[in-house]
């Protein structure tokens, strides 16, 4: 018997679990078991829709769960259903025709085989990036299946990794789906493979699993130190997953006494009902919402119908930065690119910089043969702009954040390319406008603004100019329209100084590096924020940007609004003295050379005094923002924050945050967000 899950009211939507999915599912098993019970049934297998096996629980019922009771409902109804499809007492076989996320990869885990169609991607656990545990079995299931090592990736690690998830062909190589068979034919595929297992023509081996209590102990202490460095027991759910893991040594498997799955379930239990009323699982159920929903309808976008098509692209400059933008334009268009610099050395090592790139990614198996040799011919270079840009329907200027160098180089890019040509600029602060003034088509000039590392970070701040002759709407439906070719998420900004990301992060630096100034302890200052779970402490975040980039974004900040960007003075040091950072490679321990150049003050500071100060002064840079009109809506800044700065999704990005802990109010008289909407209803 084979049976896929519907939702009867919208016949498009992915497969969630809430209450009423769970209910249907009870029903189908119901009607399965009296099947088995009669005798013709020899296995039930079970798929889903087309392109998409399940994604889990409903985060919006889930949310609304507002007592301990319905959260402890919700947890028991799961498991009491999951679990009825390996106890039919004959064998069950998920066929996993797509992506299969959280409660939907738990249906598929607790069945006996499970076959993925080779085109399904999606394969994964993400509660504890969610706020949660996969609390239907997961925790029990998966290391029981392929050990502590697999699990502890998959349940922890993947998700704090920005929600990373597997590809059919990953899952097979962890041991959690049996074969991967292609997709043109998969469903039947799937049943054919399952009628050969039935029948004993196919045996499924699986590698015994090591429970050596030393080994599985030292993983799980390691994956704990790693969730310490990155979030500081900032959030419960990786605590309470690595707790759950640590059960199924003896849980699970051949010696596990009786009863002990019962107990396992029950443990999720637990964990389901006390997380499911935190904040942090609400924060992550607003910013899976930003991610997934408002990312792919960017507000404020013109009509995609108005967007021109891009089949060249230009990239004025062939340093670092260009270098990847020529990369991921090749990469992800699919169009020829051409660089442009001062001369033919510069051309020549950007050229070589890319092309050695694609043979990385070749080399790795990200890309066939043919498709590298490809992307390698649709790179090259050239001092000649004329030459490169005279058939360009896009061109991008990475050159050095100078206006007046930016500025000449849009005159000189202006008098070669067509009138139809979309003119971009990837500056991080300076003004797009003052750009465009030097334009004779100032309309076709658009900010579109990418984060370090190109290839990674998924935001591109999308800059319309302002003045008499703004950004028009069909430059800036191409910009949306090629930064989702480039499966980018687009958000749009107005043109102000450092836009949104870098604007918040310098006002944050700004002011965690003057208390140092001061005369607090570095120690004390990067310390004060462990507790929220940031990605990186102030001084960290120097070493990722640069010294150099950070003193010249301040200084622009500064010159636009001094009162509240002072410009740091050690920070300044720093960068005469050459230096890359302050700390040694990978710790937060000064180097000689910083011990020596950074000059103290005599009025320190508190860590509490050091955490208000900072969350005080991006309280009231936030609503400046929103009361410039930097963008639509308080969510914008949040999912800014969250794809462009890797803030995290138990925070919300950083609003929620400063809407719970009272800071917004006390600062700006007001809250960011409605009660409730990121937290739990008070």
């Amino acid at each position: 018997m084979d049976n896929t899950p519907d939702d009867p009211d919208d016949f498009s939507r992915p497969t969630t679990l809430g209450p009423a999915g769970l209910l249907q599912l009870r029903a189908t098993l119901d009607e399965v078991e009296a099947l088995v019970a009669e005798g013709p049934c020899v296995a039930v297998a079970i798929t889903g829709k087309p392109f998409v096996f399940a994604v889990g629980a409903d985060l919006k019922d889930v949310a609304r769960i507002s007592t301990p009771g319905q959260a402890r409902g919700i947890a028991e109804l799961g498991h009491a259903q999951l679990r009825r499809l390996g106890e039919l007492g004959v064998p069950s076989f998920a066929f996993v025709n797509g992506p299969a996320l959280g409660g939907g990869f738990e249906v598929a885990l607790h069945c006996t085989y499970r076959t993925a169609s080779s085109t399904a991607r999606g394969i994964g656990l993400p509660e504890v990036a969610l706020g949660l545990v996969p609390g239907w079995g997961g925790t029990h299931l998966v290391p029981a299946l392929v050990g502590v090592e697999k699990a502890v990736q998959v349940v922890v690690a993947n998700p704090l990794a920005q929600g990373r998830t597997l590809t059919a062909q990953q899952a097979r190589e962890l041991g959690l789906v049996d074969v991967v068979l292609d997709s043109p034919d998969f469903l039947e595929e799937s049943l054919a493979w399952a009628a050969r297992v039935v029948s004993g023509e196919t045996t499924v081996e699986r590698p015994e699993v090591d429970r050596d209590q030393q080994r599985w102990d030292g993983v799980l202490a390691a994956a704990r130190a790693a969730v310490d460095a990155k979030l500081h027991g900032a959030a419960p759910a990786p605590y309470r997953a690595l707790d759950l893991l640590a059960r199924a040594r003896t849980d699970s498997g051949p010696d596990a006494p009786e009863g002990a799955r019962d107990a396992a379930f029950a443990a999720e239990d637990d964990a389901l009902a006390e997380l499911i009323l935190t904040d942090e699982f609400r924060s992550g159920v607003y910013s899976f919402d930003l991610v997934q929903r408002r990312a792919k309808k960017p507000a404020g976008a013109p009509s995609s119908k108005l967007a021109r098509p891009v089949g060249k692209v230009g990239v004025v400059g062939a340093g670092l930065m260009a270098s990847q933008l020529a990369l991921v334009f090749a990469r992800q268009l699919k169009v020829p690119v051409v660089l442009t610099d001062l001369d033919e050395a510069r051309v020549a090592r950007g050229v070589a910089w890319v092309h050695g790139e694609i043979a990385k990614l070749a080399a790795k198996g990200r890309l066939s043969p043919g498709a590298a040799q490809r992307l390698t011919a649709n790179v090259s270079g050239t001092t000649d702009t004329a030459e490169a840009f005279g058939d360009a329907d896009l061109v991008i200027e990475a050159v050095f954040e100078e206006l007046s160098v930016k500025q000449d180089v849009f005159r000189a890019v202006e008098r070669v390319v067509r009138e139809d040509c979309v003119l971009m600029t990837n500056t991080s602060s300076l003004s797009v406008t003052a750009m465009a003034s030097v334009l004779e088509h100032p309309e076709r000039l658009v900010g579109f603004h990418f984060f370090n590392p190109v290839a990674v970070m998924p935001l591109v701040e999308v800059v319309r100019t302002t003045g008499e002759t703004p950004t028009d709407d069909a430059t800036l439906a191409t910009a949306f329209a090629v930064g989702k070719g480039l499966r980018k998420s687009c958000v749009l900004v107005q043109d102000a100084p450092a836009f949104v990301v870098n604007r918040l992060l310098t006002r944050f630096m700004s002011e965690a590096s003057v208390v140092v100034d001061e005369g607090t302890p570095v120690e004390v200052a990067e310390r004060a924020l462990d507790d929220l779970g940031l990605p990186m402490s102030n001084f960290e975040l120097l070493r990722l940007v640069g010294p150099a980039v950070a003193l010249h974004v301040a200084e622009s900040l500064h010159e636009a609004f001094p009162e509240r960007f002072p410009v740091s003075e050690n920070l300044r040091r720093i960068v005469e003295a050459g230096l890359p950072g302050v700390y040694e490679d990978g710790s937060r321990t000064l180097t000689p050379q910083a011990q020596e150049l950074l000059v103290l003050g005599d009025s320190p500071s508190s860590a509490e005094q050091v955490r208000e100060r900072v969350l005080s002064v991006l309280a009231d840079e936030a609503r400046r923002m929103l009361d410039e009109g930097v963008v639509a809506d308080p969510r914008d800044i949040d999912l800014c924050l969250q794809l462009g700065a890797g803030w995290p999704a138990h925070l919300g990005g950083i609003l929620p945050l400063l809407d719970r802990s009272g800071v917004a109010e006390r600062v700006t008289g007001q809250r960011f967000l409605p009660r409730g909407a990121a937290s739990v209803p008070a």
